[in-house]
């Protein structure tokens, strides 16, 4: 075991992948030997494997995509930098009307394995145009794979799945916790996490707690505090939005009757909102209260850094929701 940053992680994987599949390739903006990607994460690789390989790009999205689509036909495997998640709206025509349905309109003949990288979160003073996280927003994109992870192993076993998968994937790295250089252990021989699959990452008995990404740590330290008071929450991190593992969030629930959902989205259309209509469809019978969700207000994220740090949830609001729900 290694311990590892997000950068590290992610760079290994993407190492490991254009090693092990000369197929695999990384475009897109800021991603060189001058840059190394805006935040590092590809700090070394065209050095390692060459221009060809890791190509940086002028800074057009739609050209990006495009040029992955094309690519991805005729059998590569590219790795779609976009840097911040905002931009993909500049190119969400291509994504929602090729990238997304050439598989299903040639009956499966055509694979479409384009790994699709971007920022999301605030927390690093980004402001309303750098700090969103819109994972709910696409959710309503059929046949896009949706990857949101938390930690360093997690960011590594995911992206070699997304690169592997033969499908359409957005992943997602939030910024804050590739500033805060959130560190874990790392395997040192390969893996890789299947997308589908959430993760339970404390158990508890008392309340459900379905959080992503940065949520994930501010759920965590909160059940610390909770546990002083004798409530034991059960943190589950469903890493990757599409495909949801709905199977794990309902026997956790079925096992505390209660569930808070805590993500950084604004309330409306987020994948909380997605999350509790599921539960709520198809377990309410298990519930012993009315589910809570913990989201950001419906407004774009503010500048300044004392409305910024008010306007993302923190382990405050949800030991609050907690308490009220118990």
């Amino acid at each position: 075991m290694t311990k590892m940053t997000f950068n590290q992680a992610f760079a290994s994987a993407i190492a490991e992948e254009m090693e092990r599949d000369p197929t695999v390739f990384v475009m897109g903006e800021d991603i060189g030997k001058h840059w190394g990607g805006s935040i590092g994460e590809y700090k070394g690789l065209e050095e390692r494997f060459g221009p060809e390989r890791i190509r940086n790009t002028p800074i057009s999205e739609r050209a990006i995509i495009g040029a992955a689509m094309g690519a991805a036909v005729v059998g590569m495997r590219p790795i779609a930098h976009l840097m911040f998640c905002e931009f993909m709206g500049v190119c969400m025509s291509d994504i929602m009307n090729a990238l997304t349905k050439t598989r299903y309109m040639s009956g499966g003949r055509v694979k479409m394995p384009v790994t699709v990288t971007a920022y999301v979160g605030a927390g690093v003073g980004g402001a309303g145009e750098h700090s969103s996280s819109i994972e709910g927003m696409l959710t309503s994109i059929v046949g896009l794979k949706i990857v949101l992870p938390s930690t360093p192993y997690d960011v590594k076993g995911l992206l070699k799945s997304a690169i592997r998968d033969d499908n359409p994937v957005a992943y997602f790295h939030h910024k804050f916790l590739v500033f805060s250089r959130v560190t874990s252990e790392v395997p040192d021989e390969e893996y890789t996490i299947p997308l589908g699959k959430a993760d339970i990452k404390r158990g508890g008995s008392d309340v459900t707690v379905v959080a992503t990404a940065a949520m994930v740590h501010q759920s965590l330290a909160a059940a610390v505090k909770l546990q002083e008071k004798g409530v034991s929450i059960e943190v589950i991190d469903p890493r990757t939005i599409v495909p949801l593992d709905k199977e794990t969030i309902i026997k956790s629930v079925e096992k505390t009757g209660r569930l808070v959902i805590m993500t950084e989205e604004p309330g409306t259309g987020s994948a909380g909102a997605m999350i509790s209509a599921i539960v709520a469809e198809e377990a309410l019978d298990l519930l012993d209260a009315p589910i809570k969700r913990i989201s950001a207000p419906d407004t774009p994220v503010p500048f300044s850094p004392p409305l910024e740090k008010t306007w993302i949830p923190n382990g405050d609001d949800l030991i609050n929701a907690v308490t009220e729900m118990i």
